[in-house]
């Protein structure tokens, strides 16, 4: 394991809705193999039998998850007209047939209360026409239904939680037709005689309980991680761990910066979560994913070198590839970053591996992730303020000595090398070379 030289204290702090951290610790890097294939499709059912035999969730998402999510460039804002602008724009741009194809509803949707059944109700003005049928206009377009509530009293922005009520909202969200729940982790009360991580586990394992009891496949996005980043590597690890147990993918740290941020804070944003999620590859295994949040390309003020940036660090790493923007309102350089075929390849690479960091100093880093049939993805990331050259090796990529076809992933140029591999990499850049294969 390698120190990283980027720490988690060298970027500022900003405003954070969930979970707001006190303390600050360094990055490590870490790497292992992991892999996957295609999530369920709309509407389809699963037997209760369909859970790993020692009682694990079923592996509903073989690949990171596609999709968009209203909460950054949204929050508390969001309305019904919103969502089904976006899920429109996903369908015309083209970005759903390439895979971005979960539309989630995050916090804010609810009304203040439960109704007379202890139901959730969705806000009457924000949501007139109600929850299911939400989505049934998102699956009439071909796309999946995603949905946010959190294990606590109360979600994150005060609207009921789930806490004392899994099993009847994992049974009205596979009534709505949910396909993806999204749950996290603000307003939970440490239960009596147990530690927080014992309290955690317990209400994620009800809610995944719940929600494979329902017979409908919905994957389960899990926020518990990302409410341990600060209380040491152990507890964070262990957390992680089983996470990995319970649901799909799982949020481990910070959240990215809010769509409205001025556009340093987003870069700062977008380098700590690439940092913290890197350091850890050797906790993520085949169908469950690590997921360091969304991505930000379209938001005002980031250049495109940036939003290919976290689009190509994102991809190395085998995350989850969830805009959230304004997707109504993409520039033509913002919808090329979102669908770069070529970058979307390496994130929904069958192997479903992690790429590994192999090199870096201050201003570089060097990732390697393997690909099927015995390529590389290599990615050159230069966070710093000047250009830089940034050189690895076949070797160092993990490939044996010998002539490999080099493709660079952004601008499509090929050439070969029979040793190193290089590119003059612009400030707040990333050159995405594919190796071989």
């Amino acid at each position: 394991m390698v120190r990283s030289l980027i720490r988690c204290g060298d970027f500022p702090r900003w405003p954070v809705r969930r979970p707001v951290f006190s303390r600050v610790r360094s990055v490590l890097v870490a790497a292992v193999l992991v892999g996957g294939s295609v999530l369920a499709a709309p509407g389809a059912t699963v037997p209760r039998a369909a859970a790993d035999p020692a009682g694990e969730y079923p592996d509903l998402a073989p690949v990171p998850p596609m999709g968009w999510n209203d909460w950054s460039y949204y929050t508390c804002g969001v309305t019904e007209q919103d969502v089904l602008a976006n899920a429109a724009a996903l369908v015309r741009t083209g970005l759903a047939a390439k895979g971005y194809r979960t539309v989630t509803t995050d916090d804010c949707w609810m009304a203040p209360q439960r109704d007379a059944h202890g139901d959730l109700t969705a806000d009457p003005a924000k949501f007139p026409h109600g929850m299911a049928w939400l989505g049934r206009q998102l699956h009439g377009m071909g796309l999946r239904f995603g949905i946010y509530e959190d294990a606590g009293t109360k979600t994150c922005e005060g609207f009921p939680g789930s806490m004392d009520h899994y099993a009847q909202d994992a049974a009205l969200f596979a009534r709505w037709g949910v396909d993806y729940v999204k749950l996290d982790g603000c307003n939970v009360p440490t239960a009596a005689g147990r530690t927080k991580e014992q309290t955690y586990r317990s209400v994620y394992q009800r809610m995944s309980d719940a929600l494979m009891a329902t017979g409908r496949p919905m994957v389960f996005s899990v926020s518990a991680p990302a409410y341990f980043q600060y209380d040491g590597d152990a507890v964070w690890h262990q957390v992680i761990g089983w996470s990995g147990q319970v649901g799909n993918l799982w949020r481990e740290g910070r959240d990215i910066a809010l769509g409205s941020f001025p556009a340093d804070k987003k870069w700062a944003s977008i380098t700590y979560n690439y940092a913290y999620n890197a350091a850890l590859a050797g906790l993520q295994r085949p169908g469950r994913w690590n997921d360091p949040d969304f991505l930000l390309a379209g938001d005002s003020g980031l250049t495109t070198d940036e939003m290919n940036s976290q689009m190509c660090l994102w991809a190395v790493m085998a995350a989850p590839l969830i805009s959230s923007t304004d997707l109504t309102a993409l520039s033509p350089a913002a919808l090329g970053v979102l669908g770069n075929r070529a970058v979307i390849a390496v994130d929904q690479d069958p192997l479903g591996v992690q790429g590994r960091v192999v090199d870096q100093g201050q201003d570089y880093a060097v990732l390697v992730k393997p690909l099927v049939h015995g390529a590389r993805a290599v990615a050159l990331f230069n966070p710093g303020s000047t250009p830089r050259e940034i050189t690895t090796t076949v070797t160092k990529a993990g490939l044996p000595a010998g002539s490999y076809e080099v493709r660079d992933l952004l601008t499509g140029h090929r050439s070969r090398t029979s040793g190193v591999i290089s590119a003059t990499v612009a400030p707040h850049a990333t050159a995405l070379l594919r190796v071989g294969g």
